[in-house]
């Protein structure tokens, strides 16, 4: 089978990004894709565009299928631009088709294309008779944008899932057993906690809506598409939704003259030393996209930063100002840093752990200057303390 088949009449069309190293502050290191899928009936379908400069990548696929003008139905199931970045360029050639979207996804469209196209509007519930198969439309607002929805093709058992279940990876395999799980999973993982993870309740309504529904594959807008791990990606969301991480540590931190960073590894020591599986990330060669899903994997979350000019590192600054935009939830939070003078790093550090309505059970740690060798010894008991509370948390 062609890579860009899906099922007989049913073509992946859409465009690989192999250079994009970041997107709107999430490092992609694989680049992604905007995935596009024209479906050849009666009435001739595109499901989702792609990002404005790769238009001709997806035309070209297109035009090996079908001659493009002849598209009857634009499918625009997210406004977002690297979804919807297409459709201005593609209604010139084809004025006479219509634009199917969510009411949102209309007023979307409208705004930011500021054009008059024949649109038409469905909610959840609705279908489309589109000769052989039929289109069906489920509402999925906030996953993650107000007018977000997702498609189904019942007779085809086939989900147009758009940005749920997605990864930004570029390859030129297309299905996920191609890459199998563990590989597929871990940046299905990094996308959900960079860009879904707030949005727990609303994928926890997606997912009862799509529960009653026949699933032999699930397309997304980026990455590969799920064929032989539907099953085990549904269950990895609904325990993403739902906040639930194993009893695993996570130590972030950054350390101006290593005080801070003798502090985390004896942290570290005590955790690992009492059986839990502890990652340390250190700010200054870690970016924050990447450390996210390690914050969503573990129970337990360390923040480290030195005292400086009254306040945190600028590096533990950012992170925490995307921490909080991400909300995660359901965590046991500690706070821990070194200083010279003031000591106020800490006290900032516990005061996001409360605004995120973590458990805080334990003062943090502060030392000022170089930690002695009590003072590291003392540290590695809190270490093992919090192993005790992690481990009786659940």
């Amino acid at each position: 089978m062609h890579t860009e088949t899906i099922k007989e009449g049913i073509y992946w069309v859409g465009a690989i990004d192999w250079d994009v190293r970041n997107f709107h502050g999430y490092l992609t290191q694989q680049g992604t894709s905007y995935n596009a899928y024209l479906i050849i009936d009666e009435k001739i379908t595109l499901v989702d565009t792609v990002k404005p400069d790769k238009f001709g990548q997806m035309i070209d696929r297109i035009s090996r299928y079908v001659d493009p003008s002849r598209i009857d139905y634009v499918l625009s199931n997210h406004v977002e631009m690297d979804h919807s970045g297409g459709i201005p360029e593609l209604m010139e050639l084809i004025p006479q088709a219509t634009v199917i979207t969510s009411k949102a996804g209309e007023k979307g469209l409208r705004q930011h294309y500021k054009k008059e196209w024949n649109f038409r509007v469905v909610k959840s519930g609705d279908s489309i008779d589109i000769g052989k198969r039929t289109l069906s439309f489920v509402n999925t607002p906030m996953v993650h944008w107000p007018d977000s929805m997702v498609t189904y093709i019942p007779e085809e058992k086939i989900l147009f899932s758009n940005d749920a279940f997605g990864q930004h990876l570029a390859t030129s395999e297309r299905f996920d057993d191609e890459l199998g799980w563990s590989a597929v999973r871990k940046d299905a993982a990094k996308y959900y906690a960079n860009i879904v993870l707030p949005f727990g309740k609303q994928v926890q309504k997606a997912l009862s809506a799509l529960s009653s529904m026949e699933i032999e594959l699930i397309a997304p807008s980026h990455g590969l598409m799920w064929k032989s791990h539907i099953q085990k990606i549904m269950a990895e969301y609904q325990k993403w939704s739902n906040h639930e991480a194993p009893n695993r540590a996570l130590i972030v931190y950054d350390s101006m003259w290593q005080s801070t960073e003798k502090i985390a590894t004896a942290l570290e020591k005590g955790l690992s030393e009492s059986g839990i599986y502890t990652t340390l990330r250190n700010l200054k060669v870690n970016h924050i996209s990447n450390i996210m899903p390690d914050v969503m994997e573990s129970k337990l979350v360390l923040l480290g930063s030195p005292t400086l000019n009254n306040s945190i590192l600028p590096t533990m600054g950012q992170f925490l100002t995307y921490l909080r935009g991400l909300k995660p939830q359901n965590k046991i939070g500690f706070a821990f840093g070194s200083y010279g003078w003031g000591g106020q790093a800490v006290k900032e550090l516990v005061q996001t752990i409360e605004d995120l309505n973590w458990e805080n059970p334990l003062e943090g740690v502060n030392i000022e200057y170089i930690p002695d060798t009590e003072e590291l010894s003392a540290t590695v008991d809190i270490g093992k303390s919090l192993a005790e509370i992690l481990m009786k948390s659940n």
